[in-house]
């Protein structure tokens, strides 16, 4: 019993050991800090759109094989079994059979086609494209997917940074309430002053609840991005950016686009997209021109009611019937022929016959459908044209306005610093005279203030700043990342 108890003992720790290292791993995997290239290549792989895509890529993948196996000549086999019942005329003996007859046909068949107008050609050159069009709209996709990841996870740091802020300076207003609050009990400020600066600390830390709020909100939409169940320990990785510098200022319109319009795969998309709709056309055109095609087949066949003679049965003579001119009787032998039915194999050697022929289909009316049907071809190539140019045209402006956003958020950029950095000096003044009493508590709060909304604004304007810089990068052919 002791033993038992023993071994109980043993197998329940080990369990529990079990248990909490399961727990501990899951709570590290939690825990863990997602980095933006993470982030980016978790939601491209668990996007329901984008796995759309890949099954519709796959579907294009095997139009293409279809079309490429419509090249080969076609082979089909034939055989049948069957019973006759009553009269009619056996296919292998050309005689009439009133009985049961039992018969079998087999047969192989082939047939290719020498000449279509190319039809079969341009099918697979249109399948091609239309699957090389498929594939640039899933990467398409991908792009947009990181650029929303990107911009949702800078907008994480943006909250997180400013609320770091917000509380910074609740802990700066609650030892001025400690500061005036002395003063008071002593004397030297009215209680005024200490009124004002707890409302300014009510005011702060509504602006704290708010930061909280605003950084939870972005780390939910990103994990709704990412497809990820809500959870507090999802963290992402604050990568070093007090030192970020772009240089996408320097990088004209103009050479971006040049780069671009090679490289985007919705300019290369519609171009393909446009290859295919010319091959449609070329397909239309196709049905104008006469189809030369060759078949042949070999078969043979068994039939019940092909028998032959084994041998004959001589009987005696016997009256016939007749008689001669004096009246005897004419005798005459009776033979009588013995049969069988022919071999299996034998009838399959003397029944075998083979084809050859060659067809040719020359169109002459159709209720010119073929006409109709090339003219909306030539039209659907006009309108992928202009899908092409537009392409290009709203590449274009996406990047004249994307190198504008940027310049204009660099130059915000480093205004906001200019004004953080005097801000910051007129705040340590306006402090340092609020303490020995020069300055009252509306003026330091204003002061405080408007350090504050200097402080924000210069985080709004870095992190837009790095996005937009991010947006021109990507133009360019870069990885997204904060590297």
């Amino acid at each position: 019993m002791k033993l038992y108890a023993t071994i109980i003992q043993k197998a329940w720790l080990l369990l529990l050991s079990i248990s909490l290292f399961s727990q501990i791993s899951s709570a590290q995997e939690n825990n863990k800090a997602w980095t933006l290239e993470q982030c980016i290549q978790y939601a491209v792989e668990n996007n329901i759109q984008v796995k759309q895509n890949e099954i519709s890529q796959r579907i294009a993948n095997q139009d293409v094989k279809a079309s490429k196996y419509n090249t080969l000549p076609s082979l089909n086999g034939f055989a049948s079994h069957s019973y006759n019942f009553g009269q009619t005329i056996d296919p292998f003996s050309n005689q009439f059979a009133t009985t049961q007859v039992r018969s079998n046909q087999f047969s192989l068949s082939s047939s290719f086609t020498i000449f279509d107008g190319f039809q079969t050609i341009n099918t697979i050159k249109r399948n091609q494209a239309s699957l090389e069009a498929s594939r640039y709209d899933l990467e398409r996709m991908k792009n947009d997917i990181s650029l929303n990841v990107a911009n949702q996870y800078l907008q994480i740091l943006f909250n997180r940074e400013l609320l770091i802020n917000s509380e910074n300076q609740l802990k700066v207003t609650e030892l001025q309430i400690d500061r005036v609050k002395k003063q008071v009990d002593a004397g030297a400020l009215p209680e005024g002053d200490l009124r004002d600066i707890e409302a300014q600390y009510a005011t702060e830390e509504l602006r704290k609840i708010n930061a909280e709020n605003q950084f939870r909100l972005s780390r939910l939409n990103l994990m709704q991005l990412l497809r990820l169940e809500p959870h507090e320990d999802f963290n992402i990785k604050a990568p070093e950016l007090d030192n970020f510098q772009g240089v996408s200022e320097l990088i004209s319109p103009a050479s971006l686009y040049q780069t671009a319009v090679e490289i985007m795969p919705e300019i290369k998309s519609a171009e393909y997209n446009l290859y295919s709709s010319e091959k449609s056309a070329s397909i239309a055109k196709g049905n104008y021109s006469p189809t030369l095609s060759i078949s042949g087949s070999v078969g043979s066949g068994y039939s019940g009611n092909n028998r032959e003679l084994v041998r004959t049965i001589i009987l005696p003579p016997q009256p016939n019937g007749n008689f001669t001119s004096s009246g005897e009787a004419v005798y005459s032998p009776s033979v009588i022929p013995v049969y069988k039915d022919k071999a299996f194999g034998n009838q399959l050697d003397d029944n075998y016959n083979t084809s050859i022929g060659f067809r040719l289909n020359i169109p002459i009316f159709n209720g010119l459908s073929t006409r109709i049907n090339v003219q909306k071809a030539k039209l659907n190539v006009d309108r992928a044209k202009l899908v092409v140019e537009d392409s290009k045209l709203q590449l274009r402006q996406n990047i004249e306005s994307a190198h504008s956003d940027a310049v204009a958020s660099l130059k915000r950029y480093k205004a906001a610093e200019k004004s953080v950095e005097a801000l910051t000096l007129s705040f340590q003044y306006t402090q340092e005279r609020f303490n020995v009493g020069m300055v009252n508590s509306f003026n330091f709060t204003n002061e405080k203030n408007r350090l504050n909304d200097a402080q924000s604004e210069l985080l709004q304007a870095k992190y837009e700043y790095i996005f937009k810089s991010k947006v021109l990068d990507f133009y360019r052919g870069e990885a997204i990342n904060l590297k």
